[in-house]
Parts: C-alpha cells; structure tokens; sequence
C-alpha cells in the first residue's frame, strides 16, 4: 500500500490548494474561479499598479510555489499535477488575471515542460498586449556538463528578489534583470539517502542502498550524479560544499538550507551546525532554513543553495513579506554562550553514629534484600518483573554505606536527603525517582522543623504530586499513605497494621491507575498484590522487630 495520506487521487492537488488557501496566516490568498484542471492560486490584494510576478510548475514541491504568493514575493503561483507542468492555457490564465500595463515577469525552473508550457503562454499572452518576460533558474551543479542545469530550491531565491523589486515598483526590465543576475550568482545541490513516495505507488526498498547517498538527484526522484557511501552530517556537507565553493568562487553568501520533506527537524538542526563548521563557515552572511522551501513530497534528502550576495540582493532577501512559505533569513554568526557556574547538588555530611537509626536502617535495607525473588515474582504477575531487584539496587547502596559508616545517622535530615540523593543514582527507573523524591521533599521538611511523621507525609504528598499516583490506583501509596497517617498519630504499631491492610488491598483491585500495571486486565491483575504496596507492609514490620 502507498505510503501518503489522500482520499481521491483526481483531487489531491485541489484539495491541497484549498488546505494551502485556509491555512494562509495573511488571509491574503484567493484561487481563481475557471476550471478545476486550472489551479492558479493569487494575491487577493493585487491591484496591477505593479509588475506581476508569476511562477510555477508540478505540485509536490510545496511550500513552492502557492507558499511564496503574497506581498514582497510573487503575485500568483500556477499549479500543476504532482510533478507535471501546469497547462500552457492554466498559465494563460494567470497572466492575464493578473497583468495590468506595468507587465509581468515569469520565474520558471529549467525543465523542458515548463519552458515550453510558460513559454507558449507567454507569447499567446502578448497577442493580448500584455508585456511578458520570462527567466530561466538553472541553479543546479549536480551535472557540471550538463547545458541544460536543472531549476531546484535556489529558485525561491529568485522568487524573493524578483518580488521584492516588484514590490518597490521597479520597471518590468529592471524586475527581469535583478531575477537574471540573481540566476547568474546562485549555485544549489542537493543529496538524498531516500527517494519520495508517490501516492498509490506500492512501497518498494528503493534504489539507493541503505548506508548510501544520492549526490545531486532530482526534485522528482530523477537518479543523481554520484552515490556516497556514507550518511555521516558531516562528511555529506564537506561533500556538498566543496563543489558549491568551487562554483561560486570567493564573496559573502546567503546560504538556504532546504529540506527535501522527509528529514527530521531535528536532524536539519545538526546539519545546519555541520555548515557552520565547515569550509563555507567564513563567507556565510545570513542563514535562510533549515526549512522545507522547495520540497520533493517526502524524499529523505536536503539541498544547499548559496547566493552570492550584493547590496540589492541582501536588502532584499531582508525585507518583510506576506506569505505562508517563506523564511526570515537570519544573520549567521558564532554560537552565544552565558557562562555559569555549573551546580554540583550533592549533599554535604558528617558520617555519624546513632545505634537505634542504625538499627532501623539495617532492618528495611535487609528486608527489601530478602524481599528481592519474591518482589520480582509478584511484578512478574503485572508488570516487567524488575520491582524487587530495583529495590534491592537502593537498599544495597545504603547497606554498604552503613557498614562503612557513611551515613549521618545522627542527624535524620541529613540521612533522609542523602538516601533520596543514592536513590536516584542507584535504583534507575522511575521507581528511583519517585522514592528519591520522597525521601528528598522529607529530609527538607525535617530540616524545617516537622515532626518526622508530618515529614514524611510531606514527601509522599511531593511523590504524589510529580508521579500523579493517588490511593486506589494500586501502588505503593495503597500501603504508605496510611502507614504514615497512623504514624503521625504516633503509633508504629498500627501504622504497620494499615500498611499491611493497604496492601492486601491491592489484590482486589480491578484496575491500576499508574505504573506498568496500568496496562494490564483486570483478570491479569486479579488476586495480585502490588509489589510495592508489599514492600512497604514488610518495612513497617521490619522496623516495628528492630525497636524490640
């Protein structure tokens, strides 16, 4: 099956135009009412006081061409079939619809249907005594001995100059020769590791091996110049900027990123860094993308343009426009940094002695060991098997320490802030993060002058908090929450009795509100204790056989 969302083929391109047409964030674009096999989309505030500014071609390039219609760019933009020209009567069309006296300028790629497409229509359009001229964008340097170099993204370039000296109401020469000396001064060339998938074309492993790269293949999947065997950042912009280098010659360049459609935004960041550590870095200008501009629907590829700049192209490419497509260049310079010290959040401590703590801190760390299989057994039952070994990782650390007495065991605040500090160190998961916070949001209660129950119900309520857990959602809560209520009233006793109730309780539950167990049926779940809940009722009895 085809990898591209539509519904009706015949209708794809129309569809989009209207999705193109509600989207403009100006609310300035209109299509013209003739046929739905012409697909002109154009300014809605064009009064022909100005030269017209028109391109086009097959869609499948989008934003190009309908993304860069709007004031400062071009007055209309004509669509064809996805990778098929426009009709020379749909391009009529548009010439007239929008071509007052000052005359109209056609922008069009060097491929051989649009050539002779606009071209036709260009001279049918001066039998209706309009003035049209016509400039060719052959931007590409894939094939160096080619006489016919194909137009790619650096024609939105083009676009940009040309409708910026529309916009300031310069002569019809004058627009055609800034857009031809624009065309003399830009070099492009792209590279692809995938080609596109068209709609209701079958998938197929496609002929670029995996590994690999296409050195300067088309915009419509047309086979490159090259294959590279590599798909390192890297050395994929070293090898793109060295031939552009070579062509362009010495001078400051605005530099377009262009992404070909399938290639993450995150992966166009690292190439954008790749440029700017490269041979080119020292003549960038200004930085235009990374962005898809003239895209190949979903080809995983991307393209460099470079223009050799003056002072009329730079003021133009900087000026404001009103389209849905175009990107703001950007003033390339070095990475800003702001110095900071960096935080070192350990905790500060005397090791210290306290037989009674130590006591209690050798009996849950011992328990939850003992506890390891069977935790794990239980967690096997409703989740990945791994609660009782993730425990056992905390109470090991702590128990080690104990022995090599490297707790402060005198000084509780300082004990239950640094055993929230191994916690998230050594038990790994988010089960290390819940109870470093625990025991972190307690020791900082402590430290404030709270009863230690009063603490402690304050570390679950911060657990609570950022784990989004409550009581009835079948975790360690179920047994915690009221041990640490019974606690506060002073009595270990019964809060290990309500531990133990609250874990048993687990086993009746239908359905967990959090964890891994969250995914789980109920009949998986039915007759299960939580192995938290479990450990928690264990502790408590553990501590209440320590203080005998």
């Amino acid at each position: 099956m085809s990898r591209f969302f539509f519904n009706d083929r015949k209708q794809l391109v129309n569809d989009a135009i209207e999705g193109i047409l509600i989207s403009a964030p100006h609310g300035n674009l209109v299509k013209l009412d003739i046929d739905p096999a012409i697909r002109v989309v154009a300014r809605g505030d064009w009064d022909k006081s100005r030269v017209a500014v028109i391109s086009g071609g097959g869609s499948g390039h989008e934003p190009a061409h309908a993304g860069f219609v709007g004031k400062g760019m071009l007055t209309a933009a004509v669509c064809g079939d996805l990778f098929a020209s426009p009709s020379v009567d749909a391009v009529l069309n548009a010439i007239v619809a929008v071509t007052g006296d000052r005359g109209c300028l056609l922008i069009v790629k060097n491929y051989t249907g649009d050539r002779l497409n606009f071209g036709l229509a260009a001279e049918k359009a001066k039998r209706y005594g309009l003035k049209v001229e016509m400039v060719i964008v052959a931007d590409d340097i894939a094939l160096p001995d080619n006489k016919q170099p194909r137009g790619i993204a650096g024609t939105a370039l083009v676009h940009k100059i040309a409708g910026d000296a529309a916009e300031r109401g310069k002569s019809l020469n004058e627009v055609r020769d800034i857009a031809r000396q624009a065309c003399d001064n830009l070099w492009s060339l792209g590279v692809a590791m995938q080609t596109c998938n068209l709609p209701g074309s079958d998938d197929e492993e496609g002929r670029i091996k995996k590994g690999h790269v296409e050195l300067g293949l088309g915009i419509h999947g047309e086979p490159g110049a090259s294959v590279v065997d590599t798909q390192n950042s890297r050395r994929i912009i070293e090898t793109l900027v060295k031939p552009l280098m070579e062509q362009a010659g010495k001078g400051r360049f605005a530099v377009l990123i262009n992404n070909l459609g399938g290639v993450s935004a995150l992966e166009m960041a690292l190439l954008t860094k790749e440029l700017a550590h490269s041979a080119l870095k020292e003549q960038i200008a200004y930085l235009i993308g990374p962005a898809p501009l003239v895209s190949s629907l979903d080809m995983k590829g991307f393209s460099l343009s470079l223009l050799k700049l003056n002072d009329a192209f730079e003021k133009a490419l900087t000026e404001s426009v009103e389209t849905l497509g175009w990107q703001k260049p950007v003033a390339f310079s070095p990475v800003k940094t702001l110095p900071h010290t960096a935080i070192h959040d350990s905790v500060e401590f005397t090791p210290s002695e306290n037989a009674q703590v130590a006591a209690g801190v050798r009996a849950v760390t011992q328990t939850l060991l003992d506890l390891e299989n069977r935790l794990n057994a239980l967690d096997a039952k409703v989740g990945d098997g791994d609660t009782g070994s993730t425990f056992a990782q905390g109470a090991r650390d702590i128990a080690q320490r104990l022995e090599k007495k490297q707790l402060p065991l005198n000084d509780l605040p300082k004990l239950l802030l640094l055993v929230g500090e191994r916690l998230a160190t050594v038990m790994g998961g988010s089960s290390g993060v819940l109870m470093s916070i625990f025991f972190t949001a307690a020791g900082q209660k402590l430290q404030d002058g709270k009863p230690l129950a009063d603490a402690l119900l304050g570390g679950l309520a911060q657990m609570k908090h950022y784990g989004g857990a409550d009581l009835g959602d079948r975790t360690l809560i179920d047994a915690l929450q009221p041990a640490l209520e019974a606690l506060q009233k002073g009595d270990l006793k019964a809060a290990a009795k309500a531990a133990q109730a609250g874990a048993d309780a687990t086993a009746k539950m239908e359905k967990a509100g959090a964890g891994r167990s969250s995914y789980v049926n109920k009949e998986n779940l039915d007759g299960v204790t939580d192995p938290g809940a479990v450990a928690v009722a264990e502790v408590f009895n553990a501590m209440i056989e320590a203080k005998r």
